[in-house]
């Protein structure tokens, strides 16, 4: 069984509630990014715009995990797409700790219709190595299960972890 962390932003609880979803599923440790800066409201919605925009790093609290970062045999990061980039927690914790992890596997949230794949791109950048697998979701919309499942399957398959109807 592999050792599968999950590591988060959320602003609005949309990427939370996913992550908590692909967690449960993998029966993984699962750690929320926190950056005590309010970003609720419509203010909160504009200083994280201006913070992507301009590729701030906010300091992020420590998390704290079971084991170091670097043992972990894949890490699932979520984030939201702030202005076409991921969000700034995220890229915070990326700078500081991006060459610790192994193997990656990315979900980004939005809310457009744009992909916003080159946000996969961006945080390659700071782990200095390609994801695994990938997946960008729109939550709470028609489609959204279907690609969740089939990000499921993808950390499935290069994780080395099987469901119990696959064996």
């Amino acid at each position: 069984m592999a050792n599968i962390l999950c590591v988060y932003y959320s602003r609005t609880g949309r990427t939370e509630k996913l992550m908590q979803e692909i967690a449960s599923e993998f029966d993984c440790e699962i750690v929320k990014l926190e950056d005590g800066v309010k970003r609720s409201g419509l203010s909160g919605w504009l200083v994280s715009g201006l913070h992507a925009m301009a590729r701030k790093v906010p300091p992020v609290k420590e998390i704290e995990t079971k084991l170091p970062l670097k043992n972990y045999d894949l890490v699932i990061l979520g984030t939201p797409v702030w202005a076409g980039r991921c969000s700034a927690p995220m890229r915070s914790f990326l700078q500081q700790h991006g060459d610790q992890l192994k193997k990656v596997a990315y979900l980004i949230t939005r809310a457009s219709d744009v992909r916003y794949e080159e946000v996969f791109e961006q945080m390659n950048i700071y782990v200095r190595r390609d994801h695994l697998c990938a997946v960008t979701i729109r939550p709470d919309t028609i489609g959204s299960d279907f690609w969740k499942n089939e990000f499921l399957n993808a950390v499935r398959s290069v994780s080395g972890e099987e469901t119990e109807d696959a064996q």
